[in-house]
């Protein structure tokens, strides 16, 4: 007995051990290992299809899958990234001159501001707003462009994770179910457990990518042509942020084109505010409503406070992959405390809290049941 509880501990220890010395060894690449594996599992269909017309040559069909997506994906990606980075430059070079000139002509905003008491005392603190001003654009064309740029940018590092990916991606559409039978295999839950968290990650994933990423695109590209139709500097960049700002409830692609679309309003384009209002506001801020309950359905099974800290979340550690990666960690991280507790229900308190909704009817009186309650 004692030989065996040396033997088990030693084989954990060694188990641990050594595999936390392997993830140790490849960590750069495991968030490209991951991306490979997310998008195996998207285009796994297309593979499953090609390796039927081709009589079952799953090789030929992974180098085919593969090759559509650097010509599909990659290399238009790579091209629009280059367009975004280098107007986010020019944005984050030109704001605060024109922010200066904004507020120094006597514009609408101007009159405006003349007409509010203690104007005199403001006008001191002028240049500071100015400078705060062109500090928080600057701020987000950087954030955009440092997250673009460790994700796509034409450097040695980013084609060589490319690579990576697409070489790993060509195994995992061969082999990736063997790989996953290995993984559940070695994982010491129940199949009912494991497959409640398989289930909750592809369709989270599935979520992901139709909903908030088609959307987002969507949105991006009808706001960013309203930008450029509104002759408002730096479209394509602006649609991006704005594609990334349609994955927040409720605000949204507003917190970005609200703003421009007062501005436009204050200096006296009303053309270029209606271009904004009647595509930012009405078309693409309507697509949400109808075309995300079409695409994802109840896939996420999330409330909107977790996609949206989540989302957050996954930005800030993951940069822009975090829009895919944060969504997932949040539904894992509920699913497996409700699987804690199904497993423990019977060692877990039964709690009962009450919580008394005073109803008042059109008089203002108390509803009948809270009546009965006093």
């Amino acid at each position: 007995m004692k030989r065996q509880l040396v033997h088990n501990t030693t084989l954990l220890s060694l188990v641990f051990l050594i595999s936390a010395l392997f993830l140790t060894m490849i960590h750069q690449f495991l968030m490209t290992i991951f991306m490979a594996g997310l998008f195996s599992a998207i285009v796994s269909p297309v593979h499953l299809w090609l390796t039927r017309k081709l009589n079952n040559r799953e090789n030929l069909a992974s180098v085919l899958t593969v090759s559509s997506i650097v010509l599909l994906v990659l290399i238009p990606l790579a091209a629009l990234i280059t367009v975004i980075v280098s107007q986010a430059i020019n944005v984050g070079q030109s704001v605060t001159p024109w922010v200066q000139s904004f507020i120094a002509e006597p514009t609408t905003i101007t009159h405006f501001l003349e007409k509010i008491p203690y104007y005199e005392n403001i006008l001191p603190y002028r240049d500071i707003i100015i400078q705060k001003a062109g500090q928080l654009v600057g701020t987000v064309s950087s954030f955009l462009i440092d997250s673009l740029s460790s994700f796509t940018k034409l450097t040695v590092n980013a084609i060589f994770s490319s690579i990576i990916m697409l070489y790993v991606m060509f195994y995992f559409l061969t082999m990736g179910d063997i790989l996953l039978e290995k993984i559940l295999f070695f994982l010491p839950l129940n199949d009912h457990d494991e497959q409640r968290l398989l289930h909750r990650f592809t369709s989270v994933t599935r979520a992901t990518i139709k909903g908030s990423f088609i959307i987002g695109i969507m949105q991006g590209t009808i706001c960013g042509i309203a930008f450029a139709a509104a002759s408002i500097e730096g479209p394509v960049f602006w649609g991006s942020v704005m594609s990334i700002m349609s994955l927040i409830p409720a605000f949204g692609t507003a917190i970005i084109w609200g703003p421009a679309l007062i501005i436009l309003a204050l200096t006296g384009d009303f053309t270029g505010a209606l271009i904004l209002a009647v595509l930012c506001g009405a078309v693409a801020g309507n697509l949400d409503n109808f075309i995300r309950p079409r695409l994802v359905g109840k896939d996420t099974e999330m409330h909107d406070l977790f996609v949206l800290f989540g989302t957050l979340g996954g930005i800030t550690m993951f940069g822009l992959l975090g829009i895919i990666i944060g969504p997932i960690i949040a539904a894992l991280f509920i699913t497996i405390w409700e699987i804690y507790g199904d497993v423990f229900h019977e060692f877990l308190p039964d709690v009962e809290i009450v919580f008394r909704n005073r109803k008042r009817s059109k008089s203002g009186e108390l509803s009948t049941a809270d009546e009965n309650e006093e």
